[in-house]
């Protein structure tokens, strides 16, 4: 490409040296003559593209307006009904008498009439005992699980046990209600404690979290130990089962078969999972803290087990409602293998306990945690209407209903109180 100042600087040498100056100036003319030609063709040019967008400006709507154009024909191809099924324009309005547990075919969206008032009460019940785990001081705990002596391998292997499966065991129960269970409860009261206690087990997860950084432990070791130490590992893969059948994208209720497949699952994770998986590791940290032992993770799991006692006595309602609304599915066929599925469950956890406590520990041992388990067992038995199967069985912590059924008082000044409400339903009475 040609440069003036290398022109220039060639044109002076000529000059000087070989190149007469009239010469020069004849170069110079035919140069400008070829620059002028070369702007007066890009000018043409120029016009000739101007006058080409602007036809097209003028046939063309802008991308602005082709997008409006596209919405507006959109929505007038809306279609009402979308979404709503069976339900269409100006259909009758919900009553009381349509709702149903399960296959029930009326608008879900309308949350009222109620037609089970337990289960909105519960709603609002567990919105009123919200907390958080950060609003606990971990600080003792932490000053306890650092000093090599404070604490007995027995109790360390207690509180690495049992954040190991509950770490995973919330999640486990989070994501059975949210993929499974709530698609198969057709009924909008129902579902919205559902959603309230998918949250508190965010919650819970969140608080194992808080406790497992707050002591500094391997949170590769606590979090994987489900998939590593058999008596854990056992307990999740036997709930997963159940799970996994809920899941599948083809599976719906409707017919006995499935609506007992349903069943089996809410009887899995609310009266085996939640209502006695559980215990075990619930009653070891607890037993800590009334010693006056990791008594941030002893508070944090007594708001829990509040929780998950309410989620216990929520399912169980649920079950009992499916089986008044669809007695064809409460089988003599189908109530020995609910029998079978809770035996299984307390032998898993008998085995948990004897994995955890070898030796006698925290005032408590394997044969007294083995009764307990027992007891709850039956309980759980007998709330689904069925018989006992551990004729005898006995509490040997009493201490426990203490923990969850009774208003528990506290010195303000050494710690929150656990019967715990938001701000707005506090009674000073």
């Amino acid at each position: 490409m040609l440069s003036w100042d290398d022109y220039d600087q060639d044109t002076q040498a000529t000059a000087i040296d070989t190149v007469k100056p009239r010469a020069v100036n004849k170069q110079l003319a035919a140069l400008q003559q070829e620059l002028t030609h070369i702007h007066q063709s890009i000018s043409v040019e120029n016009n000739d593209v101007g006058k080409t967008e602007s036809k097209e400006n003028t046939s063309k709507p802008s991308f602005s307006q082709d997008l409006h154009k596209k919405a507006q024909e959109h929505l007038d191809q809306l279609n009402i009904n979308t979404g709503l099924e069976e339900l269409k324009l100006g259909g009758k309005r919900v009553q009381v008498d349509d709702k149903k547990m399960i296959n029930c075919r009326a608008d879900l969206n309308q949350l009222v009439p109620f037609k089970y008032d337990w289960a909105w009460q519960k709603y609002l019940d567990g919105c009123a005992n919200h907390w958080m785990p950060q609003e606990i001081n971990m600080t003792a705990d932490v000053a306890l699980w650092k000093n090599p002596t404070a604490l007995s391998n027995d109790e360390r292997i207690i509180v690495k046990r049992s954040l190991g499966f509950f770490a995973t065991a919330d999640s486990l129960v989070a994501n059975n209600l949210v993929l499974g269970v709530y698609r198969y409860i057709t009924n909008p009261e129902c579902r919205q404690y559902l959603l309230r206690q998918a949250f508190e087990e965010a919650i819970h997860t969140h608080a194992y979290q808080y406790c497992i950084e707050s002591l500094g432990m391997d949170e590769g070791e606590i979090f994987n130990m489900y998939r590593e130490v058999p008596s854990v590992a056992k307990k999740a893969a036997w709930a997963l089962q159940y799970t996994q059948s809920l899941a599948d994208p083809n599976f719906k209720t409707g017919t006995p078969e499935t609506d007992q497949q349903l069943l089996r699952n809410l009887i899995a994770f609310y009266c085996v999972m939640e209502g006695l998986f559980f215990y075990c590791g619930f009653t070891q940290i607890l037993s800590m803290g009334r010693r006056n032992k990791m008594t941030g993770t002893a508070e944090q799991f007594q708001y829990i087990l509040r929780d998950e006692s309410m989620h216990v006595n929520f399912g169980i309602d649920v079950i009992n409602q499916i089986k008044l609304e669809n007695p064809h599915l409460w089988s003599e066929t189908f109530q020995n293998e609910v029998i079978r599925m809770i035996l299984e469950g307390t032998q898993l956890e008998i085995e948990y306990a004897e994995d955890t406590i070898k030796h006698g520990v925290l005032g408590m041992n394997a044969n007294m945690m083995k009764e307990y388990l027992q007891f709850i067992s039956n309980r759980r038995l007998a709330q689904l209407g069925l018989a006992e199967q551990n004729p005898g069985a006995q509490n040997p912590f009493p201490w426990m209903s203490e923990m969850i059924d009774l208003r528990k008082e506290k010195n303000f000044f050494e710690t929150r109180v656990t019967e715990y409400q938001v701000g707005g339903s506090l009674s000073w009475d």
